[in-house]
């Protein structure tokens, strides 16, 4: 299945892309795509409605949101080989850790605001996998897939000199604003049989930045959410961005081409969908 929610920020209600590209609205079937709904085993549910017989939504003019509410957002640093090449750092022996709030989460196409006093924000195209039941301890690689609900488009925006030069963790330089554009589908598992075997690209201003595949992920999605789940609990909604290939500003020649304001960022991910922002100022 196709997941999206539609409609203004805040009052989005929940939506299904059908085979043929029409938009089928899912009010009256579930009350929305949220944390709960996940760990109701929803999806199983959703999965026997009749699509023909669910009314179809007229998309012009409508606002596509993030394709849920995640309860946290885990992130993983440094996971492509291209990538921790281009910024000077060695191969993590373990999955790089940090949190990210999810309030900084948006729908695809909205905007992404430069925060006050930032020269240094960046962009940063990932997969991200959103967790369908609760993962702990987990065994084995197999038993982790099994805890993934499914996976949608992140652009895991980023401030550089917030992260990198002024003290303490990564956190605060990665949870400002609007810094977490999530969709525009949340794409169920059984519709993606490889995980690693997908074509991730990022534009800036139609000029190509970043062009990777997640077979050159450190460490690939199953061993990602094993090894999370030896520190943490991942709850159902739980989203985990699991690192960017090469071509982010941060590892161009200087001067390093950095967002400002009127900036046009486009994101996909192969059979996951596609991100367009507009860069504003705070």
């Amino acid at each position: 299945m196709r997941l999206l929610r539609v409609g203004a920020p805040g009052r989005e209600t929940p939506a299904l892309l059908d085979e043929n590209g029409r938009l089928r609205d899912l009010r009256g079937v579930i009350d929305d795509l949220d944390p709960a709904f996940l760990a109701a085993g929803g999806l199983s549910r959703l999965a026997t409605v009749a699509v023909d017989e669910l009314p179809v939504l007229d998309r012009a003019g409508l606002r596509i949101g993030p394709p849920l509410r995640p309860g946290k957002i885990v992130c993983i640093g440094l996971n492509y080989r291209d990538h921790a090449a281009e910024t000077g750092a060695p191969l993590p022996a373990e999955p790089v850790v940090f949190l990210k709030a999810p309030d900084t989460v948006v729908g695809p196409d909205d905007p992404v605001l430069i925060p006050r006093g930032s020269t240094k924000t960046d962009w940063e195209v990932e997969l991200a996998v959103v967790i369908g039941r609760p993962a702990r301890y987990l065994a084995s690689a197999e038993e982790a897939l099994t805890c993934v609900a499914g996976y949608a488009v992140a652009n895991d925006v980023s401030e550089r000199e917030f992260q990198l030069e002024r003290g303490g963790q990564w956190d605060k330089g990665k949870s400002c604003e609007t810094f977490n554009p999530l969709g525009p589908l949340l794409v169920t598992a059984d519709e993606v049989p490889d995980p690693q075997d997908l074509r991730l690209r990022l534009w800036v201003n139609g000029v190509p930045r970043q062009d990777g595949s997640t077979k050159d992920m450190v460490f690939p999605v199953a061993e990602i959410v094993r090894y999370l789940s030896q520190f943490m609990v991942l709850h159902p909604g739980d989203v985990i961005n699991t690192g960017t290939p090469a071509g982010v500003a941060l590892g161009r020649p200087d001067p390093k081409p950095y967002l400002t304001a009127g900036d046009v960022i486009e994101v996909e991910i192969d059979g996951l969908g596609r991100q367009r922002q507009k860069v504003a100022q705070a």
